[in-house]
Order: C-alpha cells, then sequence, then structure tokens
C-alpha cells in the first residue's frame, strides 16, 4: 500500500510538514513541527497496489501557539534514518540518553529532520551507512555542564582539524550505539539571549512626497553596429566566395592537365605493350628456326612421369580438356 499526501486544495504538502515511505510494505509516516499557530488540513489517498483500491481521509492539524522552551539543543545521530526514529518507542530511547546527558527529566523533543532536508549526501546502499538523522530537544533548564563542553575553544579545535573528538569524561550515555550522538555537530539554542525580532516596515501609501524630484534615467548612449555587421556577415560570404572559387579552379580549371598526364600514360602503356608482342614474335621465330626437335615438355598432354605423350582425344565435343584431370578424374596431377 502507498500512500500520497498533500495539503487540501494545493499540490504539496506544507513546507513544515514531510512524508516518507521506504517501501509498500512499510508504514508512512507525517513529521515536522509548525513553525506558527493555524490549522492545516491534510488529504491523506492510500492505493492498494495489488487490487488498486483507492481511499481517501481527511484529518486536520491544529497548531496552538505556546511558549517556547528557553533552552534548546540539537543532535545529530549519525547511525539512524528517519523511519527508524518516529515510532515512539525508539522516540523514548533517545529521550532517556540525553535526559541523563542534560541532568533532567524535563525534556521535550522539538523537532525531527532527516540529514538530507538538511543538505546532507545520499549513503551508500551498504551496510552500515545511513543517512543520518537531527533531533531537536529543549528544556525549561540550562544546559549541563556535558553540553557546555561543546562552546569550548579545545572542542572546537577538534572539530576543525577533523580528528575524532573525544566524548567529554562521565558524558557518554548512549545506552544503545545506534543512538548515540555526534560531539561536533551539536549546536546549543539559548533563546533567552536572542534578540527580539525587528518590527515590521510600515507600509506606505505608495505616492511620492511633492518635495522630492523624481530624476528619471537616462538612456543609453547610441551604439554603432556596422563593425559588427561586418565581422558577423561580410568575413564569412567573402570567406565561402574565396574557397568557391578554389574549389572551382580545381575542379573545372585542372582537369585538362589531368587528362594530358593520363593520355601520356597510356600511350607509355602501349609501348611497352607492343615491345612485349615484338620480343614474343621475334623469341618464336628464333625457336622456329633451330634443327632440334621441340622438347617433349612443350608437347600437348605430356605425362612428366612417363615422358610420353597422351594420345589424341576422340570426342565430338569441339572443347578439349586442357589438363588430364577433366579427362581422367583418377589421376594425380600434383607435384612430385
Amino acid at each position: 500500500m502507498i500512500f500520497k499526501c498533500n495539503k487540501q486544495s494545493f499540490p504539496d504538502l506544507p513546507e513544515w510538514l514531510r512524508f516518507t515511505q521506504r517501501h509498500p510494505y512499510d508504514n508512512g509516516f507525517l513529521y515536522g513541527t509548525p513553525t506558527t499557530p493555524g490549522k492545516t488540513t491534510v488529504e491523506v489517498y492510500a492505493v492498494n497496489k495489488r487490487s488498486y483500491e483507492t481511499t481517501r481521509q481527511i484529518f486536520v492539524i491544529k497548531a496552538v501557539a505556546e511558549t517556547m522552551l528557553p533552552y534548546q539543543a540539537e543532535f545529530f545521530i549519525k547511525l539512524r534514518e528517519i523511519e527508524k526514529v518516529l515510532p515512539s518507542t525508539v522516540q523514548g530511547e533517545i529521550k532517556q540518553d540525553l535526559q541523563k546527558l542534560w541532568d533532567t527529566e524535563a525534556l521535550e523533543i522539538v523537532n525531527i529532520s532527516n540529514a538530507l532536508d538538511r543538505g546532507g549526501r545520499v549513503p551508500l546502499p551498504l551496510a552500515g551507512h545511513f543517512e543520518g538523522v537531527y533531533v531537536k530537544v529543549g528544556s525549561e533548564q540550562h544546559f549541563s555542564d556535558c553540553l557546555l563542553k561543546t562552546l569550548t575553544v579545545e572542542h572546537e579545535r577538534q572539530c576543525t582539524a577533523g580528528a575524532k573528538v573525544k566524548i567529554p569524561g562521565g558524558c557518554n550515555f548512549c545506552s544503545i550505539p545506534s543512538n548515540c550522538i555526534s560531539w561536533c555537530k551539536t549546536e546549543l539554542f539559548d533563546l533567552t539571549k536572542e534578540e527580539p525580532t525587528p518590527p515590521a516596515p510600515t507600509v506606505g501609501s505608495g505616492i511620492i512626497e511633492v518635495e522630492v524630484d523624481f530624476n528619471p534615467p537616462e538612456s543609453p548612449p547610441s551604439r554603432d553596429y556596422f563593425p559588427d555587421y561586418i565581422v558577423t556577415v561580410i568575413v564569412p560570404l567573402v570567406l565561402a566566395l574565396i574557397l568557391a572559387l578554389v574549389l572551382a579552379y580545381i575542379m573545372f580549371c585542372r582537369r585538362e592537365g589531368v587528362a594530358k598526364r593520363d593520355a601520356r600514360t597510356d600511350q607509355i602503356q602501349l609501348y611497352h605493350h607492343h615491345t612485349i608482342h615484338g620480343n614474343t614474335d621475334e623469341l618464336r621465330t628464333m625457336a622456329g628456326s633451330r634443327g632440334a626437335s621441340p622438347p617433349l615438355s612443350t608437347l600437348p598432354m605430356f605425362n612428366y612421369r612417363t615422358g610420353e605423350g597422351a594420345p589424341p582425344l576422340q570426342s565430338d565435343s569441339p572443347n578439349i580438356p586442357l589438363i588430364m584431370a577433366q579427362h581422367d578424374p583418377y589421376s594425380d596431377t600434383l607435384p612430385r
């Protein structure tokens, strides 16, 4: 089952109200602390992912103005996630540890927020990596000595250097390891020393007094755009025209020289071909004028194994095989 929450007649929730649900099989949580008194109407839609049944409920949150707790402190719990801290049982465990640290039982949880909403980084999806949670508590009793040690110069120096901060002596009241706080991210707020908020500015009539003269701003000086036009339009056109002329010269004016060069090359090749033919005819003439019989290897169908010539083929077909393998497929024609 998944939930969708929004303020009535609005697409989203108020800025102080958050909603979280990790998985359709997990519970959904609405959490936050109102910043101003008033009434907020919230719509909740629940969708069954199996049957796609949908239901809608409306509930009203009424925030009443009360006196703020004068002493407040915010702690960062590194090994927790927001949906694991929101159940009342876990809040009770954290509250008990902070009561021991504050040395008072008159302690109230003021706000709980996710570290991702405060600019934290998304952790790696590995075991032992958590998002972290900020827990803010308040009390009417002044801060304990353990909390005041976070304001010392030595503590600030250790946190600035990035070294491992030592827990002040006698201030380790962490009963569950996952509920232990990060001392370097602990902040104390003393609302008794804060300056009062300045009064709101008075809203005037919006009409300028008569005594004041209004001087309208002067118009900007005129600017000559002709140099920009030359650089932007004329120069690229001139370059394009030059490139077009060079390309036309290469494509049309140089073709005659290329044709002449090709014709000269063809003439040289024909001359070599004619010379080869002439030399071949001359060698044949010289070989025919000899008195000795031509070698057997020059006779047609000569058998290099027996030294005999094969008898002429008696066939009516005008196509005579030139290779023994074409005449006798069982003969061995491979060289030895």
